[in-house]
């Protein structure tokens, strides 16, 4: 029996020792397949080419900077230029304001003339009828300037009674003529270009008194 023992003793020893998992006991460990990947780093760009990238940004930059300036000066100019044309139209509507009656009064200035040379000659001579004919030429004269200028005459006599045209200043009696008509016209009236400038003076007949 010991001889036997012996024999088994040395096949132990010449074997492979395998632990209680079955596997050599000098192999490494197998390694545990659920264990998470390690995590992967973004790559960082190489040196060469963030410089390029920071480049272009200031490129970008330097050139928005221009175009600013550029509009500032643009806005500058349209600033001093809207402010001129302010003070421009300003000054001309003050003229305008100032001398509107300029062209007017010039062209009254020939009928003046024609007045003058009448009020001398009426003194040289003792004509009535020649200075009578001198002072209505004159008078078609200054009316065909205010005729020009869009100023009219009212012809009020003979019309029926308009109170935005006349201005009664007394009533009358007057024989077949109806009531309400302007019998006698004392001062004209005028209109310019339509709108009243100065009501007619009338005397309007009025209806017969009862007694």
């Amino acid at each position: 029996m010991h001889s036997e023992d012996k024999k088994q003793g040395h096949h132990h020893s010449g074997g492979d020792i395998k632990n209680t998992h079955g596997t050599r006991a000098d192999a490494p460990a197998p390694q545990d397949k659920a264990q998470a990947p390690a995590d992967k780093a973004t790559p960082t760009p190489p040196r060469h080419e963030l410089s390029l990238i920071g480049t272009s940004y200031l490129e970008k930059i330097e050139t928005l900077a221009g175009q600013a300036v550029q509009l500032q000066e643009r806005l500058i100019r349209c600033s001093a230029d809207l402010d001129n044309y302010r003070k421009r139209a300003a000054r001309e509507k003050e003229e305008a304001v100032k001398y509107a009656g300029e062209g007017f009064l010039e062209s009254l200035l020939p009928a003046i003339d024609s007045f003058e040379l009448g009020i001398q000659s009426a003194a040289t001579t003792t004509d009535a009828a020649a200075i009578a004919l001198g002072m209505k030429m004159a008078m078609t004269q200054l009316f065909q300037i205010l005729e020009q200028h869009g100023i009219s005459a009212i012809d009020a006599k003979g019309q029926k009674f308009d109170p935005n045209l006349h201005d009664a200043v007394s009533h009358a009696e007057v024989p077949d003529t109806e009531e309400g008509t302007v019998v006698q016209q004392i001062r004209k009236g005028y209109k310019i270009k339509g709108r009243l400038l100065r009501p007619a003076s009338v005397v309007v007949a009025k209806g017969k008194s009862v007694s």
